[in-house]
């Protein structure tokens, strides 16, 4: 019982040092969020073929929402496939938070942000390449008003005089709004409050993998862990990405927080947070239609994760 209240206590002094800096990363997050979210929705619905290389640079910005707008905007085929994929691929997630509150150096968390960023768009376009050379890219229409129709918008109780494009403007705005579930307001109150929300959501599971992992590490032997994680890659690449499907901001702070601490190689890290695109997975099975093809998406994702992992591990490409 005194190792564990040993442990107890080292993990909330070591989690209590890191949440003055969490704090003020997720104000400048949320700021960039309310001041920058409509010019961003606006750039991936116009970029054409070139959605999935802005879904990828923009998938990278630290908003928390954007996954799930670009899920949101695939279900209403507002944007492709390759450019949903490519945004939840390069999206940070809690990566970038954790690394600053760890004041890790900055080289590093943009060497791996521009990983990221490079796969999501080569994948990317890869995809929506392919789906046109197969006549599968879709019939090149916009489905918002399906969309609304499954989520009971009501969009179509507008004046019958407006002209569709506007009414599908308007659905996709209401769309949007299902798919950002922090319900922000606008003020400077609102940020703060939505930065203490995050900050508090990701100090607690900060908190729960230091405790659970110090205890492992106790019982087990932090040799041991060693041994069946670090010296073990190829298995501990399946197993990150996999948990990086988990559509919560844990999974991607656990990653972060093992490869911080020396449990995770560079590979099964990478793999980890790649699958790790927020809640974007999530909206995309609650709004698109298609089961299969959800499901399709997301093993291609974790897929192309594992592959980028092992591949990362061969090369022994460090950050």
């Amino acid at each position: 019982m005194d190792f564990v209240l040993h442990v107890l206590e080292h993990s909330i002094f070591d989690t209590l040092e890191l949440v003055p800096l969490l704090f003020l990363t997720y104000l400048a997050m949320e700021a960039i969020e309310h001041t920058a979210s409509a010019h961003v929705r606006t750039a991936v619905e116009r970029s054409g073929k070139a959605g999935p290389v802005v879904g990828s640079l923009l998938g990278a910005l630290p908003q928390c929402g954007f996954s799930a707008m670009a899920a949101t905007l695939y279900a209403g085929r507002v944007v492709t496939v390759g450019t949903l994929v490519a945004v939840v691929l390069s999206t940070s997630d809690e990566m970038v938070p954790v690394f600053l509150a760890h004041q890790e150096p900055l080289g590093s968390l943009f060497a791996i942000m521009g990983v990221k960023v490079a796969i999501g768009a080569v994948v990317g376009l890869a995809v929506d390449a392919v789906l046109r050379a197969r006549n599968r890219a879709g019939d090149g229409k916009l489905h918002i008003h399906e969309l609304c129709e499954r989520e009971h918008c009501h969009c179509d109780e507008r004046d019958s005089h407006v002209h569709d494009h506007a009414h599908e403007e308007g659905a996709a705005d209401h769309a949007h709004a299902h798919a950002h579930d922090h319900s922000h307001a606008h003020g400077r109150w609102a940020i703060v409050r939505s930065a203490l929300i995050h900050t508090v959501q990701v100090t607690f599971f900060i908190l729960v993998v230091t405790f659970a992992f110090g205890l492992l590490i106790e019982y087990v032997g932090q040799d041991a862990l060693g041994a069946l994680l670090a010296n073990h890659p190829v298995r501990a690449t399946f197993v990150a990405a996999l948990v990086g499907l988990i559509p919560n901001c844990g999974a991607s702070v656990a990653i972060t927080e093992l490869y911080l601490d020396g449990v995770l190689a560079a590979g099964p890290m990478l793999a980890g947070l790649l699958a790790s695109g927020g809640v974007g997975l999530l909206v995309l099975w609650r709004t698109n239609a298609g089961a299969r093809q959800n499901a399709i998406i997301t093993v291609f994702v974790y897929a192309v994760a594992v592959v980028a992992g092992l591949v990362a591990g061969a090369l022994g490409i460090l950050f």
